[in-house]
C-alpha cells in the first residue's frame, strides 16, 4: 500500500472527525448520525469507509460484550498526526517538497488584513528565534 493511500480520503476524514469528536468507543450509529449532521451518507457507505480505515490502520474497534454485532471504534492516529501527514503530503505533491514555495502561493493569492498580516509575521519571527 503506498504512503498515501494510508490518509484518509475526504469521505473517510468526515468519520475519522467524528470519531475524533465522539466518545471513546463510538459506535458506528453514533459515528452515522454526526456524519449525516453534514453529509447524507448512507449505513452502507459509511460501514465500507470504516473498514477502510481499519485497513489503513487509522482507526481500530472493539467488540461489544453484550452484543457481538456492536463495535465500538476508536482513532488510532490524533487528528493533528493526520493534519501533519496531509500536509506533507500535500506539499510533496504540489510544490516538490517545498514548504515556502507552499506558503508563498497561498499567501500571493490571499486577502489578509493588516491583523492578519501581524499575526502572520508574529508567527515567522517565533518560527526565526526557534529554528
Amino acid at each position: 500500500m503506498k504512503k498515501e493511500e494510508k490518509m484518509p480520503t475526504e469521505r473517510e476524514w468526515l468519520l475519522m472527525e467524528a470519531i475524533w469528536d465522539g466518545e471513546a468507543g463510538i459506535t458506528s450509529s453514533d459515528i452515522l448520525k454526526r456524519v449525516q449532521a453534514i453529509d447524507d451518507m448512507s449505513d452502507r457507505t459509511e460501514r465500507v469507509l470504516l473498514h477502510h480505515l481499519v485497513r489503513k490502520n487509522l482507526v481500530g474497534y472493539t467488540v461489544d460484550e453484550h452484543d457481538s454485532r456492536v463495535y465500538h471504534y476508536f482513532a488510532k492516529k490524533n487528528r493533528e498526526e493526520c493534519l501533519a501527514e496531509k500536509k506533507r503530503l500535500f506539499i510533496d505533491t504540489y510544490y516538490r517538497g517545498s514548504q515556502s514555495g507552499a506558503v508563498a502561493s497561498f499567501l500571493q493569492g490571499a486577502k489578509l488584513s493588516d491583523k492578519e498580516i501581524k499575526e502572520l509575521e508574529k508567527i515567522l519571527k517565533q518560527r526565526k528565534k526557534h529554528g
